[in-house]
């Protein structure tokens, strides 16, 4: 993966910038993209292609604007304003994952037509960690806010990310939680990465990016809070997350949207059940009745997430010790010394290892996943000798 922006000195016949860069050209959508590169890109780089096999394959209001670019290449309007734009992001810390890079989030690679290229503020590992998306109305009751505060606070303290949209509402009490449980939380924008939006919540992105989590974007640098990028950033909300958590949602509402895309992409959904009198409560209601699971408490989805992992775990996680220790990570290596068959609590793991409490819940979550540990007991215990 490109550690940092390097400015102007980008290559135009690098498949990498032609992911970010061609979202740059009117109406180039994730999914044209991806039917170019389907029949381009694999072949070989885009700029060796005949003009006349690509602007069959792009929309036409943009044929004028890639002619240049196809013949001018570096000099090109819209090659100089894509490298201006990576140049000022520079002192953000800014980073660009593409779906060619090897860190790019698993999860959200298995959707239909995933985001080409994400922009992302923060630690891009973030990304792949196992975490929920926790959704919800922008104008929650004081009670709505308080159980997305309560539920995301317990499920990060129990080592589950929690990935949310940044608004206002729910959205701001489930990452406020997440750090109030010491945990990491994802805001995905529906905005430019270098637009945080909506402008009270700043500080609240700054804070979410100091505790080791991170703001992600699909859209270009500058791009301002339109009401169609949405549902395009619900996607990928619901994409990276192993479940949905709808909080409050009326009946037609972007947090339901988001639910819908995550029973398409295979997650788990799960619905909070409200007042049958509170408008914001039969969003909730029609998702139960379409199969979303009924929780009560952070606990209910804990457990059922952690079931999902389990089954999930990599096969190669059942090996023997003198076997796994050839692919444990050196702080996955001191966890498996200091975990026994009885289950070892937080604190004690805590004390032992000297680590945030961030760090120690993601490298156990990790650990997880492999089919190694399992949570039992108020613990953590081996699964295999």
């Amino acid at each position: 993966m490109e550690m940092e922006f390097d400015g102007l000195h980008a290559n135009p016949e690098c498949p990498r910038h032609q992911a970010a860069f061609l979202q740059y050209l009117p109406g180039i959508t994730a999914a044209v993209y991806w039917r170019l590169h389907k029949h381009c890109l694999r072949i070989q780089p885009l700029l060796n292609q005949p003009l006349n096999t690509l602007l069959r394959y792009l929309p036409n209001r943009c044929h004028g604007e890639f002619y240049e670019f196809y013949r001018r290449r570096e000099d090109s309007k819209l090659w100089r304003r894509y490298c201006e734009d990576r140049g000022k992001l520079l002192p953000l810390g800014v980073r660009l994952i593409t779906h060619l890079d090897s860190d790019y989030p698993p999860l959200l690679i298995e959707i239909s037509d995933p985001p080409p290229a994400l922009y992302v503020r923060g630690d891009p590992a973030a990304l792949s960690l196992p975490q929920l998306a926790v959704v919800g109305s922008r104008r929650a009751s004081v009670e709505g806010r308080d159980n997305a505060l309560a539920f995301s606070r317990f499920l990060a303290k129990a080592g589950i990310g929690i990935c949310s949209g940044l608004a206002l509402g729910i959205d701001t009490a489930a990452h406020q939680g997440a750090l109030a449980g010491q945990g990491l939380t994802l805001a995905v924008l529906g905005t430019g990465i270098d637009r945080p939006y909506p402008a009270r919540n700043v500080r609240l992105a700054e804070q979410i990016i100091e505790s080791g989590g991170a703001l992600v974007s699909e859209f270009n640098p500058g791009t301002s809070g339109h009401a169609s990028n949405f549902p395009r950033r619900n996607r990928i909300i619901s994409g990276l997350s192993l479940g949905v958590l709808v909080v409050e949602a009326a009946l037609r509402s972007g947090s339901l949207i988001t639910a819908r895309l995550a029973m398409e992409q295979n997650r788990e959904v799960f619905a909070i059940p409200g007042s049958i009198h509170h408008p914001l409560s039969r969003g909730c209601h029609s998702l139960i009745r379409d199969g979303a699971t009924l929780v009560e408490t952070g606990e209910d989805i804990a457990k059922q997430l952690h079931g999902w992992i389990g089954s999930c775990a990599d096969p190669a996680g059942q090996q023997e010790l003198a076997d796994q220790e050839q692919v444990l990570e050196q702080d996955e290596r001191v966890l498996w010394k200091l975990i026994g068959f009885d289950p070892t609590n937080l604190d004690q793991l805590l004390a032992q290892t000297g680590k945030s409490s961030h760090e120690l819940l993601a490298t156990l979550m990790t650990m997880e996943l492999k089919g190694l540990i399992r949570q039992q007991g108020g613990g953590y215990t081996r699964l295999q000798e």
